[in-house]
């Protein structure tokens, strides 16, 4: 252990951003490997934050080739906080000059089922680990009839996204339903290295979004009537880890280029972006995660990346409609000297959000991007792992979004209840496979 890695804690009420400060969290190293032996505590400030705190990692050369040697430290956390269900968490993965996210959401003691803490356990990267190989698919895929309920004109961009924690044919594994942003950096956590080049990280992000979004446009798993979009299996789809941690440079990223996919020209259907590790399997025609870090040690763009496996005939598009947002990217960055609607919807949705998060100050609502609107910005940016410029750009215009619609989830919910019977989008908490799934749902 001769480097340092960084990890910060982010802890919600639930499956919403309502932030919960004071919580008090024990990390010990798991692994073995020459980390802290001792305990260590951390808690959590009025915006659901703890500190960073600075942890042994191996060295980073263990990433940039596969030498066979694990490339991160683990360590285990348990998180307590009264009112709250506790929560473990195994094996959380540090790398080397990288900064680790552990979102804890965690489950009201009212809402509890059992006496048990939940625990999450984090499985190896599937770079370090044992997965079965992907099993090779044809790229067109068939668009669903008129009958299957849902067709979609255009690619479109989920709010949510329902994963099959096993394969497609295992009707005892259980669902999760996670926010379609939160899956993508999942996976990208899953299946490279946060310690390699910018460019690559895109290209495979790039790629991840591709096939997610194929499987989700062509209905490929709900035309054959099962209850998901995708599975959680390497030899179908991809590898996701519910609960795991995040890497602040792989989340920073999808946040950027989220809704942006591959495609053939003249096609309309994103490409099916099938890829391997190119060490232990070789995958003609595919990309390979190995072979795309080193064209980023090169210097290769992402697009030049892309081509150099799936050829020259593809493009990049954004897609133009993402579901569950109140409100569209108008296209164009926000700064100091704007205004219109776009300003004022913006200061509206800040406001909101600084009632839960009082380190944001609130502005005016005049529709005109003053000095202090750009300080909401800015902290706001610097609360959610984003880069702290005080412009509104595209990543931040959709996660003020994305937490705006978060902190306004119980109260809207519960007042949807007092008119009809409502149960949104449900998530499993699995303790153990021998033991019942648990719904988490907020409403009255």
């Amino acid at each position: 252990m001769a480097e340092k890695g960084g990890l910060k804690l982010q802890c919600f009420v639930g499956d919403t951003y309502i932030p919960i400060e004071g919580i008090k969290a024990t990390l010990v190293s798991s692994d073995g490997s020459g980390g802290e032996s001792k305990e260590v505590e951390l808690t959590t400030n009025s915006s659901g934050e703890s500190q960073v705190i600075e942890l042994s990692a191996p060295l980073l050369e263990y990433s940039q080739n596969p030498t066979g040697n694990i490339p991160y430290s683990l360590y285990d956390l348990r998180i307590e906080r009264q009112g709250f269900q506790s929560l473990v968490v195994n094996g959380i993965q540090i790398f080397p000059d990288e900064i680790a996210i552990q979102q804890c959401n965690l489950v009201e003691e009212s809402r509890r089922v059992g006496n048990r803490a939940d625990v999450i356990n984090i499985q190896p990267n599937t770079l370090n680990g044992n997965y079965p190989s992907k099993i090779p698919e044809e790229v067109d895929k068939p668009l669903p009839p008129p009958t299957s309920g849902v067709v979609l004109p255009k690619p479109v961009v989920p709010e949510f996204i329902t994963v099959h924690a096993g394969g497609p044919n295992n009707t005892t594994a259980p669902n999760y339903t996670v926010p379609y942003k939160d899956y993508i950096k999942n996976v990208a956590s899953c299946e490279i290295y946060s310690t390699w080049p910018e460019s690559t990280i895109r290209a495979n992000v790039y790629a991840i979004i591709s096939f997610t979004l194929n499987r989700i446009y062509t209905e490929w798993y709900r035309g054959k009537g099962k209850n998901f979009d995708i599975t959680n299996s390497t030899a179908y789809d991809h590898a996701f880890n519910y609960g795991r941690n995040l890497y602040e440079s792989i989340s920073v990223i999808v946040d950027d280029i989220f809704s942006t996919y591959i495609r053939r020209f003249g096609r309309k259907q994103p490409l099916l972006t099938q890829y391997c590790d190119g060490k232990n399997v070789q995958c003609p025609g595919w990309m390979t995660q190995w072979g795309s870090k080193y064209l980023g040690d090169e210097g290769k763009a992402p697009y030049e990346i892309l081509t150099s496996f799936y050829g020259s005939d593809i493009e990049l598009v954004t897609a133009e409609v993402v579901e569950g947002s109140p409100s569209s990217y108008p296209g164009y960055d926000l700064t100091v000297g704007s205004s219109g609607d776009e300003v004022q919807t913006i200061q509206e949705q800040l406001n909101r959000i600084a009632q839960n998060y009082p380190l944001i100050p609130k502005s005016a609502v005049d529709g005109v991007y003053g000095d202090k609107t750009k300080e909401a910005v800015t902290v706001f940016q610097g609360v959610f792992n984003l880069p702290q410029t005080g412009v509104v750009d595209y990543a931040t215009w959709y996660k003020i979004s994305d937490v705006y619609v978060g902190v306004t989830k119980i109260a809207e919910l519960r007042s949807s209840c007092k008119q009809k019977i409502f149960i949104p989008p449900v998530s499993f908490d699995i303790i153990n496979s021998n033991e019942i799934p648990r719904f988490n749902y907020f409403g009255d």
